[in-house]
């Protein structure tokens, strides 16, 4: 996340991954503040073995765009609402990549979206994880049969 403010936002994504039972880095890497940092978790991203970033910011909203510029690794954004325009300018930030160097973009504060995607796509290679995804969306089914009104 861009800065530790974000924290409350992005633990919704976290909160996902635990139930999950997916391993986590969680880090502030600023992309106008740190940037030699962001650059060096970027591209060092793929040999460490990570599957998927989720890349949450607001205002300027740079963390996702420059992250995915710099790695192969699917990244997810998530625009962090703010006060002076409600969000809208994270997500536009994040949503209006360059073509060739997409990012994944969540809702404005959709951390908890973030979480599930990044699950979705480990997913794909890991039949555990798969299984607990598919179970997950059978509770939600349910859930929504048995609600009475």
């Amino acid at each position: 996340m861009g800065s530790a403010s974000d924290y409350d936002i992005m633990s919704a994504a976290i909160k996902v991954l635990e139930d999950f039972g997916v391993e986590y880095e969680k880090k502030v890497i600023s992309a106008h503040r740190t940037p030699d940092l962001m650059c060096e978790y970027a591209k060092s991203a793929k040999e460490r073995g990570i599957g998927a970033i989720i890349a949450g910011a607001g205002g300027a909203a740079h963390v996702a765009g420059v992250v995915a510029a710099m790695t192969t690794v699917p990244v997810i954004g998530v625009p962090i609402q703010t006060k002076a325009l409600g969000g809208m300018d994270s997500l536009l930030s994040i949503v209006q990549m360059p073509g060739g160097i997409p990012v994944a973009t969540m809702a404005i504060n959709g951390a908890k979206n973030a979480g599930l995607f990044a699950v979705q796509i480990l997913a794909l290679t890991d039949k555990a994880l798969e299984e607990k995804l598919t179970a997950f969306r059978k509770e939600q089914t349910q859930k929504v049969l048995d609600t009475e009104i």
